[in-house]
């Protein structure tokens, strides 16, 4: 995944910390956050239990278009994307991430952003 802005790091924190109205923001958001704590693509689509091919397409969009990816439909929809997951489990992904992004990652994404 390439580096994110200030901006597009703070609005993905934010998303995946608190939510919002759009499901579906604040799981393309964690699986952007987890790529950027340095986790493959398959670990990502075993904790998010989504479909790989879905989580690259989420990486994809993202460096092409930023954020704007949140918004627009994949080439590849999640089968069970997160089924039976609870909001718990999924920001200890997101906390798990954060703790383990090696040196030199995107900084915006280590400082400050452990999800308690």
């Amino acid at each position: 995944m390439r580096r994110s802005t200030d901006q597009e790091g703070q609005k993905l924190e934010h998303i995946a910390r608190r939510g919002g109205t759009s499901s579906v923001w604040y799981l393309r958001a964690t699986m952007l956050l987890t790529s950027a704590g340095g986790n493959r693509v398959l670990v990502i689509a075993k904790l998010m239990q989504a479909d790989e091919d879905t989580v690259r397409d989420v990486i994809h969009r993202f460096n092409e278009i930023g954020l704007a990816c949140l918004d627009l439909p994949l080439l590849h929809q999640p089968q069970h994307c997160c089924a039976g997951v609870g909001i718990g489990a999924t920001l200890q992904v997101v906390a798990t991430a954060h703790h383990s992004a090696p040196d030199g990652a995107n900084r915006t994404l280590q400082e400050g952003c452990c999800v308690r």
